[in-house]
């Protein structure tokens, strides 16, 4: 039987958890994730973990943080004055925004902090700092 290799447009079914167990993202109830092995599109711990299964074969494997989102950068957290913000904007801890950077890139920002000041942004991942586990069963190979 063949065994998924780069360059391989692969599927899978996925299961990840955080260290306590907490599932944070499964195909398991949609269709499988489809990417090409080797290319970029997924997190490059994931693309490792894939390479060489065969189909059908069910891996548990943990991605550590820098394999997966990065280590947390304290320096992507930065605080906008009320003025600067949108009329109306009324931010809540945990709430996700896009915001554009100067050369024109939208990113997603996270609201950490509200005070009478302003609002505190994260822009790390949510998921930047973590060790990652996942459940992955290879589907196809194409």
């Amino acid at each position: 039987m063949a065994a998924a290799k780069a360059g391989d447009r692969v599927s899978v079914h996925y299961t990840g958890s955080l260290d306590d167990g907490t599932v944070f993202d499964s195909s398991r109830d949609k269709a499988p994730l489809a990417f090409t092995l080797g290319a970029g599109e997924v997190i490059a711990g994931f693309d490792t973990a894939v390479d060489g299964m065969q189909i059908g074969e069910v891996r548990r494997t943990v991605i550590p943080a820098e394999k997966a989102y990065g280590d947390y950068n304290e320096e992507l957290l930065f605080a906008v004055a009320n003025e600067q913000l949108p009329v109306g904007l009324e931010a809540e801890i945990g709430e996700q925004y896009q915001m554009r950077q100067p050369d024109g890139q939208l990113i997603i920002v996270t609201v950490r902090d509200v005070s009478a000041e302003g609002v505190v942004f994260d822009a790390n991942h949510p998921l930047a700092g973590q060790d990652l586990s996942f459940e992955i069963e290879l589907m196809s190979i194409n």
